[in-house]
């Protein structure tokens, strides 16, 4: 009597349209799932295309590319004896699906469509496929030639239909069922399937991770059975780095963990569990036995296969492990790193040049690269080919191992402190201690005649020269002045990304990182055109208070002790002249706000989906004890003018790692105008007359 079932599920860090990338991946997890015992193998969703793709769905070479690398796994001896569940778009009677592909022994056993489509935040799966709304129906799908010539197969079963193979019963779920208040698996549990599963493209967002793993439990803790999530992992060509985090979980509990950040591309968990746990567990749950006994049953596909083995009573079987969660400080280090090293590799740069100005943001960023370096140096170390192969590349260096992370920052990482009249020699003594603790190429530089030359022009033309406002000068002056500061950072730091290794007589160019936080962006206190316009920007979609609190964790676990004075100093511009030596200007006073009411503000307006109204109805009762409702008001009504006046900045943001809920990413994650009428004068007036009643 067969009990013990194996079955493996893998992270898969795909990327989007690199078919013969994703198929090399598919093929190791499918070979490591066999050698470890597995009979049956989950992948991620839309693993074969990758699942990133976005309007290149609409393509019939992605289509046609699919279905080529589908044959290829369909003719390769590599996957005989093991249930194989790939995933790809697939075109039914004109309409195009997100399937699930499961074969065995060159014999596709059943296509299933993916019945909740995802459609909110970063997702646009309505964009490109289409629901299967027909629940428990299958329906004949023809194969393309290319198919049937590898499985003699003319039609295959498509729809909602539930696996039986000789010793059990398997259900599908695809990523948003799971998420679904009327996920499949309730029904499927009660028709007897015994093992779900679940192929996801799940994004990281701090904090998120434990919401995941309870769903995944609370499936199987009330209804018991087998729950298997597959998932990708990495950087698959945007802004969201997917991680990882497969699992297998048992009546509520967890019996295998996957690593939720890694620099490894394959990574496979195997199970070997007793069905009789599950029957067993499911006997004593009289209201699930009783709901089971009224239910509609799924159509059933017959698979003359099982994952058990005839005897196997003494074969052992996992036991329930403790998921472990990383701390949101460790999320930062490790999750915006990993998104670097891939997109490092695979834009095929040389590294990066960073714009480090001494302050809190940039040097944040210094570190989540120096992460980056840790990471590969401990990858290496660990024997992983694949991140040894990708920093000779990088590095030009056929022999090169990277041991040190300190002396690989030095070959990949350039930072450069530009320093004007408005620069204190506080700032630039901190980014210049904490480039030599990382080991970053560090170059020190005065932009003072640049903006001088752009400044003459401008006076030769008009014959006008404006001034600071400490000098005189208007707040247009003051603020034209700055910007031109700013600028010139940006034009600076593209021209040493492009040519500092020419220079230094190396090959390649460097991406240049921005350092924006997701607070500064929402409010718009940045420059548009400045060193907040970069390549990519790995901060960009997180707060400043988680900010600052990752930078304590660098100090205390990375030993960089030049944080502390970054710390510990007021977050500052540097643009406007200082006084007596001194930094006069800091970013909460030109703000007229702080960071920690910033990060209210949108968490309330994105996430609550809160207007000005509702926010300040929500926000008399959150600041009652250190706000009158006047006050409330008050800062209600300027964040919303700050915001509207400056959205038109979003249009042009650097591509951020997204990392909250509430990021302001005008590109496909917080879709509003970027023309306002900035009186607000409805909205405002209804706040007033509450005041007034208050």
């Amino acid at each position: 009597m067969g009990r013990a079932v194996s079955v493996a599920t893998c992270a898969l860090n795909q990327w989007a349209l690199d078919f013969e990338g994703n198929l090399e991946r598919i093929f190791r997890s499918i070979d490591i799932a066999k050698r470890r015992g597995a009979r049956y193998r989950l992948g991620p969703e839309l693993e074969i295309c990758g699942y990133g793709c976005s309007d290149h769905y609409y393509e019939s070479d992605t289509l046609l590319h699919s279905f080529q690398v589908l044959a290829k796994l369909l003719e390769s001896p590599a996957t005989q004896d093991i249930i194989c569940d790939v995933g790809m778009p697939v075109l039914h009677r004109n309409i195009r699906y997100n399937c699930r592909v499961i074969f065995l022994n060159k014999k596709i056993l059943l296509i299933r469509p993916k019945i909740t489509l995802a459609n909110a935040g970063n997702y646009r799966e309505l964009r490109w496929f289409t629901p299967w709304n027909k629940a428990r129906h299958v329906e004949e799908y023809f194969l393309p030639r290319i198919i049937q010539e590898v499985t003699g197969q003319e039609t295959v079963p498509f729809g909602d239909a539930v696996l039986a193979t000789k010793d059990t019963c398997l259900g599908t779920e695809i990523c948003e069922e799971l998420w679904a208040p009327n996920s499949p698996h309730i029904e499927m549990g009660l028709d007897g399937v015994e093992i779900f599963t679940n192929s996801s493209g799940s994004h990281h967002v701090l904090r998120k991770a434990h919401t995941r793993v309870d769903l995944v439990n609370s499936a199987t803790a009330k209804n018991g059975g087998i729950y298997i999530l597959a998932n990708q992992k990495g950087c698959d060509g945007d802004r969201l780095y997917y991680d990882g985090c497969a699992m297998i979980s048992m009546n509520g509990e967890t019996v295998a963990q996957g690593s939720q950040f890694s620099l490894n591309d394959v990574e496979v968990l195997v199970a070997t569990l007793d069905l009789e746990d599950v029957r067993s567990y499911r006997a004593e749950i009289s209201s699930r036995n009783l709901a089971a006994s009224k239910v509609n049953p799924y159509p059933r596909v017959k698979v003359n296969f099982a994952l058990s083995c005839s005897d196997d009573v003494a074969v052992p079987t996992c036991m329930p492990i403790q998921w472990r969660h990383h701390s949101p400080e460790e999320e930062i280090s490790l999750g915006p790193a990993c998104w670097l090293w891939d997109y490092l590799r695979r834009s095929k740069q040389a590294g990066f040049l960073l714009p480090l100005s001494g302050g809190i943001d940039s040097s944040a960023t210094a570190c989540i690269v120096y992460s980056m370096c840790h990471q590969v140096c401990l990858a290496v170390k660990n024997g992983n080919a694949d991140v040894l192969a990708d920093a000779r590349k990088i590095v030009n260096d056929e022999t090169y191992v990277p041991e040190d992370p300190r002396e690989f920052c030095k070959r990949v990482f350039t930072t450069c402190y530009m320093a004007s009249e408005n620069s204190s020699q506080n700032t630039c003594n901190r980014a210049k201690l904490l480039a030599e603790q990382i080991g970053s190429y560090h170059i020190n530089l005065n932009i003072d005649a640049a903006v001088k030359a752009i400044v003459g022009i401008f006076s030769m033309v008009t014959g006008r020269t404006p001034c600071f406002s400490v000098y005189g000068g208007s707040s247009r002056e003051n603020l034209a002045l700055q910007n031109v500061q700013a600028r010139i950072r940006m034009v600076l730091a593209y021209l040493f990304a492009q040519l500092t290794l020419w220079t230094r007589g190396m090959p390649g160019g460097l991406l240049v990182l921005g350092s924006a936080n997701v607070d500064e962006s929402l409010r718009g206190y940045l420059t548009k055109y400045d060193c907040s316009s970069a390549d990519i920007n790995p901060i960009g979609g997180i707060s400043k208070t988680d900010l600052k609190n990752f930078i304590q964790y660098c100090i205390e676990n990375f030993q960089l002790t030049a944080l502390r004075s970054i710390m510990s100093a007021p977050p500052t511009a540097e643009l406007e002249p200082l006084v007596d030596g001194q930094v006069a200007q800091t970013d909460e006073a030109d703000m007229g706000m702080t960071y920690a009411e910033l990060s209210i503000f949108g968490k309330l307006r994105k996430i609550a989906k809160a207007g000005p109204y509702s926010m300040f109805c929500k926000l008399i009762n959150m600041w009652k004890e250190i706000c009158t409702p006047r006050e409330v008001a008050s800062k209600v009504k300027h964040f919303f003018r700050m915001y509207s006046i400056n959205r038109h900045k979003m249009t042009t943001l650097t591509p951020s790692y997204h990392a909250e809920n509430y990021s302001p990413d005008d590109n496909r994650f917080d879709l509003r105008p970027f023309l306002y009428n900035t009186t607000w004068s409805w909205q405002f007036r209804c706040i007033d007359k509450q005041v007034n009643a208050l």
